[in-house]
């Protein structure tokens, strides 16, 4: 059973990842990470392509979306529970739930749900 705090954070973030355009994802994981991992968390290899759709030049493909969607909600979701700061620092670094890859990596190999499993027993107290 989820506790306040959990629910209060997931539905924020979901109603800030909803409301965002791709473009203003895009920037904002851009500015927060960097242009070329969020080209990694999208699986492209020409950073410049996210330069593009941070200005809406063009949009990424629908696997590309859901990957950067899928990013900044859980982001959201651990900086409504804790800060900015933590939630960046819990995106990139090393996770035992995930096999020790980092969030943004599992993000990036579509595995969605194990990176939200993680962020709310983070957000809980388990890790």
């Amino acid at each position: 059973m989820q506790t306040q705090r959990e629910t209060t954070a997931e539905n924020s973030a979901n109603r800030d990842t909803v409301r965002q355009t791709v473009a203003d994802i895009a920037r904002f994981l851009q500015d927060t990470f960097s242009q070329r991992l969020t080209a990694h968390i999208a699986g492209i290899e020409d950073a410049k392509q996210v330069g593009k759709w941070c200005t809406a030049q063009n949009a990424p493909r629908i696997d590309s979306e859901l990957r950067l969607r899928a990013a900044y909600q859980v982001f959201q979701t651990i900086e409504h529970a804790e800060n900015s700061h933590i939630a960046r620092a819990w995106m990139i670094g090393m996770n035992p739930q995930l096999d020790d890859d980092s969030p943004l990596q599992a993000i990036a190999a579509d595995r969605f749900k194990d990176v939200m499993a993680a962020a709310r027993s983070y957000i809980k107290g388990d890790l």
